[in-house]
């Protein structure tokens, strides 16, 4: 159907990439067998030919695309049967040559046997729910899909509904229970006793009603619909960040970029049936609330004290209608956190303060103190695009605003805090790094091709060349990482934070298939969605690339989140580690951090502080509880679990003093939480180590007489 001249011309259009903007999503095109061949080959031809990895699309590629498409079909092995993935499986070698043939088959199998079960299952549900659950059974239900297969008969997926209706029963059966109690003492509005029987029955109904509404918003999904799911799972199996995005997801695209500013102001996408939080902004009403966190995963939506509403399964787009809202008024989340624990967060909604998304300092110490320490909070690597040359706002002048006014105060070493920070203008990752050393090479940029581009610091001048130390955690990503991996091959800082940062050493373009179509026939096909594709990786000065293993500090402490699996290196078909060649750098000479004793003494003061041994126990808790996902159905032992969740729960909350630093509006308020967060404490005390003239003798005494913790 097209040539290679066709794409040839077609590739040379789309030479430019166009970022996308919050316009209006386009109203979705039916379904039509020649728009579709057309995708299909934009798709085939393109992602081999502009992709980082060049990789051609082959079995490997229909195999990993298969697996990625089968799970988001029913994640929560829910509604198909083994037989269903059998038929399915027919396909996992099948869709290259169905690109390459343009006879795309499996979106309308799977909508077929897909909308056969979930029909299905709705009159199954609805069974299930006319009947009363034994509350007294020592029944138990597994609630990690990934711990099940899918079911082999009709029977036993009917015995996994039973199970998993009872579960969501008996939660509303307790949030019933809650409520009256609540209400106990309210004169107005008070609750008159339910019985129990009456009380589960309120419960079943709030489980139809949540259910009829999933399986309303699933049955809607059209062959369109499989179809763009299909070719975003051919885009996701070269790398998690290359998608397709169909006509109608460009709103979805802008949120994932820049998050929903007015409403809560949290980052997020649409994964494996949930809406899950990947990024919560500074100064939004989110961050100011202080409990919704990367990682989580929002499963129902109420509009202050209304009904909840079950968003599993739900579009990002219908789910942000849901969270976004009226500046001042409540919204409700209940949230799955990592370790299984599920909470109601309220969140009062509320534009972005913008002062907190801004760059922030304080000085650790007082004027009687031998020694005074500076601290800079880098929220994210931001710059305004919008206006010309200079003029626009960026994180580098106001990093070095603050680093001169700290030095007016004779501070005597420097913290810097990256800690859940997602990056942004790679520029500013190359001139911030210059503020600290004389000048060189930065980061190395490789393209597909194998071109290889240098960003150095050309300024030749260092602002600051005091004792600094660098703060990263798992959620410090991209910009941050390349900040965080000069420093510390130039041996310029100590990072500290936990076992490895993010790991997204990767470059994203935006290639709009809209633009320029060379023939005048194919405008009927619009609107044709957008690629995003990974065209470059990052790569330290010293050759090892940033992607996947992310940055490793050189002290590494406890982190009550260590046991999430997050990051690169647990997302699958993500780009591996490799090195390129290392480029030629000075390292710098002022003062050798001697990193070896700086970590010994570390540990030795870790092993010993109290807020750090409760971090330490509340993340094996928390491990415990993330690993542990069978859920009793019997109501008091169920009670007895929920009310140890979050008893564990507040315990956690009021021992994490550095969560303190993100609720508070008052700078000084900011600047006092701070002061309590015992990782810039142990950062403090590090950089008190690197002034001390000689501390390894006593050090080396420790460690010989097997007083050193391992």
């Amino acid at each position: 159907m097209f040539s290679k001249q066709f794409f040839l011309r077609f590739t040379l259009i789309f030479g430019l990439f166009f970022l996308l903007v919050g316009s209006a999503p386009a109203p979705a095109p039916d379904f039509d067998p020649a728009r579709a061949k057309l995708l299909g080959y934009m798709i085939k031809e393109g992602l081999p030919r502009h992709h980082y990895s060049q990789k051609e699309l082959n079995d490997e590629i229909s195999v990993a695309a298969f697996d990625l498409y089968l799970e988001g079909l029913d994640y929560q092995k829910r509604f198909l049967l083994k037989a269903d993935v059998k038929v399915l499986e027919a396909y996992r070698h099948q869709i290259d040559e169905e690109l390459r043939s343009g006879k795309i088959r499996l979106p309308k199998v799977a909508e077929t046997l897909v909308n056969e079960r979930l029909k299905a299952a709705q009159v199954l549900v609805e069974k299930i729910l006319n009947s009363e659950f034994d509350f007294t059974t020592q029944d138990q239900v597994e609630t990690d899909p990934e711990k099940i297969d899918f079911a082999a008969s009709d029977q036993e997926l009917k015995e996994r509904w039973r199970k998993t209706l009872h579960f969501q029963t008996l939660g509303y059966y307790l949030d019933l229970e809650d409520e009256e109690k609540a209400n106990a003492d309210n004169k107005e509005n008070k609750i008159a006793p339910r019985t129990d029987l009456e009380r589960q029955r309120l419960a079943r109904e709030k489980v139809r009603k949540s259910l009829d509404s999933v399986f309303s918003r699933l049955l809607k999904n059209t062959q369109l619909d499989y179809f763009y799911s299909y070719l975003n799972a051919v885009s996701r199996a070269y790398d998690p960040h290359t998608t397709y995005m169909a006509p109608r997801a460009k709103e979805d695209f802008d949120i994932s970029m820049r998050g929903s500013l007015e409403g809560i102001g949290a980052t997020l996408i649409e994964e494996n049936g949930y809406i899950k939080v990947i990024r919560v902004i500074p100064g939004s009403a989110s961050a100011r609330q202080g409990e919704l966190e990367a990682e989580d995963l929002i499963i129902k939506v109420a509009q202050g004290r209304g009904e909840t509403v079950d968003i599993t399964d739900m579009r990002l787009r219908d789910a942000v209608d849901l969270i976004r809202g009226k500046k001042g008024t409540e919204v409700r989340l209940t949230v799955k956190k990592p370790d299984a624990r599920i909470i109601v967060i309220p969140i009062i909604r509320d534009t972005v303060q913008i002062e907190d998304t801004f760059v922030k300092s304080t000085l650790l110490g007082t004027p009687q103190d031998k020694q005074r320490f500076g601290f800079i909070k880098i929220p994210s690597f931001y710059r305004d695009f919008t206006q010309a040359g200079s003029n626009g706002r960026n994180v580098t002048d106001d990093v070095q605003k603050e680093v001169e006014a700290l030095k007016q105060q004779n501070i005597d070493g420097l913290i810097i805090d990256l800690r859940n920070d997602g990056g942004g203008a790679l520029t500013d990752a190359v001139t911030i790094a210059g503020l600290f050393i004389p000048g060189g090479p930065i980061v190395q940029v490789r393209t597909s091709d194998g071109s290889i581009r240098t960003h150095k610091d050309e300024s030749g001048t260092t602002l600051y060349d005091g004792p600094l130390v660098v703060l990263v955690n798992q959620f410090s990503a991209s910009a941050s990482e390349i900040l965080a991996g000069a420093l510390q091959d130039y041996g310029r800082a100590v990072i500290i934070g936990g076992q490895h940062t993010h790991g997204k050493g990767t470059v994203q373009a935006i290639i709009e298939f809209d633009r320029g179509l060379p023939f005048r026939n194919m405008e009927s096909y619009k609107p044709l969605g957008a690629l995003k594709v990974t065209i470059q990786k990052f790569y330290r000065v010293s050759g090892a690339s940033t992607q996947y293993r992310g940055i490793v500090p050189d002290i590494i402490l406890p982190d009550r989140l260590g046991h999430l699996k997050t990051g690169e290196q647990y997302i699958p078909y993500s780009l591996p580690w490799d090195t390129i060649d290392k480029v030629p750098f000075q390292k710098w000479t002022k003062q050798e951090l001697p990193i070896e004793r700086l970590r010994l003494e570390s540990q030795l003061r870790v092993a010993g502080d109290e807020k750090f041994i409760q971090i330490t126990t509340q993340a094996k808790r928390a491990k415990e509880r993330s690993e542990n996902s069978m859920r009793p159905l019997n109501l008091e032992k169920y009670r007895l679990l929920r009310a140890e969740l979050q008893k564990n729960s507040d315990d956690d909350e009021e021992k994490m003093p550095e969560h303190a630093a993100v609720k508070s509006d008052d700078d000084q308020e900011w600047a006092q939480s701070i002061k309590t967060d015992p990782y810039v404490k142990e950062a403090s005390s590090v950089l008190a180590d690197i002034l001390k003239p000689n501390g390894l003798t006593e050090l080396n005494g420790l460690a010989k007489r097997g007083k050193m913790s391992k």
